[in-house]
């Protein structure tokens, strides 16, 4: 970061001494005042619930502006990676900071297919689960549970072990991803197949049984490649922040991964796209299509208690820029299973008319987000409504690593210790 030449004055209206604090530039975005020393001088905390208006640390990973509706990966707008490049460039690109060269490609798949499997002993600690378990429950315990199996990588100050950590975290999380998915299912395990790509090992491990060959189907394949495209970081969301402030203990990576994955399994933050789809069953099961206006009626009137689930962003004040390439992604997956004509579908295209031409969404930048599209085309694909979440945090995992390594390689890193406003009884006596 840069220093500024202009500086922030805090002043007091007591007659207190005013305090000059140093003014820092990012590349884009906001500047930022750095108030480190405020508590030593002054001896006050700033108070921010939600750190809605706190940078709590300096990175070069993801950029957001809500107000233009862009996400950059490393500079790169998202739709161009999404357009252009597959999940495993994608990665690359968030853990190294450029794209990969055609043999950097090669080797950086090779290495993750090389490790796909997961310690075998594994599967017995996924069969103390219940099999009518939330996969993210599952999920939470297995990711948890690797720092038992794979203990050989857990020196954090080593960049070395964060490598290998990071690989074995972005291979196996499909592995385990499809485990949830299998014992919620009662289905035997698949393993992995390492003459498929990334994504269309997830789907065969998925869908496929020992019974016959799965064959990957390319438009869901490069589908489901592309949710993993447009989850794989968003800046310091809920789960990023948890996972740095995990991290920053200096537990091991599974551990912060687990928490992450924990943080992300909540219906504002992972399970949007869960609740978004629940709420279209839900509405098909009451009247469908035909009752579609009579709901968004009920949505405009803030008494009813109704919530449209699927638009709107907290960051986003403009189109989501996810939202644009999962439309045109669940067209064409759509298409391509037969499916234009699904009920389900129809009323959520229904929802989608609305909701962009009714002054009152469009007034409110109330625009389909991309937990409205991704939900559906996942459901499409097969995927259960209770996996969505596992899906995206297999998708995020790559994100977490990536800022977990960056604070772990950035000298001014520290452990998290928010502050607080106490608000509670002062020191009292207990009565004799």
């Amino acid at each position: 970061m840069e220093l500024s030449d202009k500086k922030a004055t805090l002043a007091f209206s007591d007659g207190s001494p005013s305090v000059e604090f140093p003014v820092y530039k990012g590349t884009v975005g906001p500047d930022v005042i750095d108030i480190r020393k405020l508590y030593g001088q002054t001896d006050m905390f700033t108070y921010d619930p939600g750190f809605m208006a706190t940078a709590s640390c300096e990175s070069s990973i993801t950029y957001i502006d809500g107000d233009k509706g862009q996400l950059l990966y490393r500079g790169y707008p998202i739709d161009q990676l999404a357009q252009n490049c597959n999940f495993m460039e994608v990665s690359y690109l968030l853990l190294n900071g450029e794209l990969p060269e055609a043999q950097q490609k090669a080797d950086f798949e090779q290495l993750i297919t090389q490790h796909t499997m997961v310690q075998e002993q594994m599967q017995f600690f996924l069969r103390g689960f219940r099999a009518d378990a939330h996969p993210m429950a599952i999920l939470t315990g297995l990711v948890g549970g690797m720092s038992a199996f794979y203990h050989d990588s857990t020196d954090v100050a080593n960049p070395e072990h964060r490598r290998i950590s990071a690989i074995r975290l972005i291979a196996k999380m499909p592995t385990l991803v499809a485990m949830a998915h299998k014992h919620s299912v009662g289905q035997p395990l698949m393993y992995p197949q390492n003459d498929l790509s990334y994504t269309g090992n997830f789907l065969r491990m998925m869908f496929g049984t020992p019974c016959e060959d799965y064959k990957v189907n390319d438009v869901v394949e490069r589908a489901l490649d592309r949710i993993f495209i447009l989850h794989a970081d968003h800046e310091q969301n809920a789960s990023t922040s948890t996972v740095r402030l995990c991290g920053s203990s200096g537990t091991n990576p599974y551990a912060a991964i687990a928490a992450g994955v924990a943080c992300l399994w909540g219906p504002a933050h992972g399970g949007a796209n869960e609740a978004c789809l629940n709420m279209l069953e839900h509405l098909q099961a009451n009247g469908g299509v035909e009752k579609v206006g009579e709901f968004m009626e009920k949505v405009k009137d803030k008494s009813s208690g109704v919530r449209l689930m699927g638009f709107g962003h907290r960051v986003y004040k403009n189109y989501d820029p996810r939202a644009k390439l999962m439309q045109e992604t669940c067209k064409e997956v759509l298409a391509a299973l037969g499916l234009e004509n699904d009920p389900l579908f129809k009323l959520a295209m229904e929802l989608e008319r609305i909701a962009l031409e009714d002054p009152y969404f469009v007034e409110r930048k109330l625009y389909p987000n991309v937990d409205f599209y991704s939900g559906i085309v996942q459901r499409a694909i097969g995927i259960p409504t209770s996996l969505f979440t596992a899906i995206f945090a297999l998708a995020r995992t790559v994100g977490w690593i990536a800022q977990w390594d960056e604070m772990l390689s950035d000298p001014d890193y520290k452990i998290g210790r928010p502050r607080q406003l106490y608000t509670g009884y002062t020191e009292r006596d207990i009565a004799e």
